[in-house]
């Protein structure tokens, strides 16, 4: 289960961590700003406004200094105690009712390398995903559709030249824990790679 609820469990006793998902896949795209595209055209005051909020409360958010009166705000919210959200912020957590701690600064990226831009590496993992596990076809067409979907152009349109330079970003983009490297601009070669290891395979079809 997602944060903090793994760390309720453990704290209750009737749940373990067994892996971060950042041990598993290091950079991933879950949560989003998402509008229409029609909808950003006709309204882009409000959008930028959107963008900057969201990147202002993501920097707050990484502020050490920040990190007590964040953790009660989310704790309130989520009628948890404080101590398990500052915990999942830090990214140190108990893992084990016997006191297994486990630590990662990875472990929930919000306004550090560049984890509130929009990537098309990351659109382009996602329909790789799809299309390796039979959920999609393959078209050119498709992968440029999920690309057009990360608009990096109205990001950086709403907050300018970029504030900071990630700097520990995985040389793929991902940094899945295993398979072949994911290259956006060969997506026939990573999933032939995908599809020729062992383990479950997914029919794979193509459209023209």
């Amino acid at each position: 289960v997602g944060a903090p609820w793994n760390s309720v469990a453990v704290d209750r006793g009737v749940g373990r961590i067994l892996h971060f998902g950042s041990s598993i896949v290091a950079q991933a795209s879950e949560k989003v700003l998402a509008v229409r595209a029609d909808w950003a055209e006709k309204h882009r005051p409000v959008l930028d406004a959107l963008i900057r909020a969201l990147a202002n409360a993501a920097a707050f958010i990484e502020g050490r200094e920040n990190r007590r009166e964040v953790a009660g705000a989310v704790a309130r919210w989520l009628d948890v105690d404080d101590a398990v959200v500052a915990r999942t912020l830090d990214g140190d957590l108990l893992v084990a009712a016997d006191g297994s701690l486990h630590q990662s600064d990875r472990y929930l990226l919000i306004g550090r390398d560049g984890a509130t831009r929009p990537s098309p590496v990351q659109a382009a993992w996602i329909y790789a995903q799809m299309v390796r596990w039979g959920q999609a076809p393959f078209s050119d067409q498709l992968l440029r559709d999920a690309g057009a979907t990360f608009r990096t152009d109205l990001y950086d349109a709403a907050l300018g030249p970029s504030r900071d330079e990630p700097n520990d970003v995985p040389p793929d983009g991902i940094g899945c824990f295993a398979g072949p490297s994911f290259d956006p601009g060969d997506l026939r070669g990573y999933l032939a790679a995908s599809l020729s290891r062992p383990g479950p395979r997914p029919r794979l079809s193509i459209v023209r």
